[in-house]
């Protein structure tokens, strides 16, 4: 249960990332919704090794908002080297 939320935290998460950096992406809006899910485990699991969330906890919706933008930031970076 507790991947089901990060994974619908994750889909928040990377739409609002979408929002914060506009601009066209190589894979349209379902790529940056699954960049967000990415942010969200990324964020729970550096939670996790930093001590800010228990086992049954997920990513908060502003880590997961962050971890979002991050790799939406490397994948726009990487894309655009192609």
């Amino acid at each position: 249960m507790e991947l089901m939320g990060w994974i619908f935290i994750g889909l928040l998460a990377g739409a609002v990332a979408r929002l914060i950096m506009p601009g066209r992406d190589p894979g349209g809006c379902i790529v940056t919704m699954l960049l967000g899910i990415a942010g969200a485990l990324l964020a729970g699991y550096v939670g996790r090794l930093a001590g800010f969330y228990g086992p049954d906890e997920s990513a908060g919706f502003i880590a997961a908002i962050v971890g979002s933008v991050v790799i939406l930031a490397v994948y726009r970076l990487f894309a655009a080297r192609r």
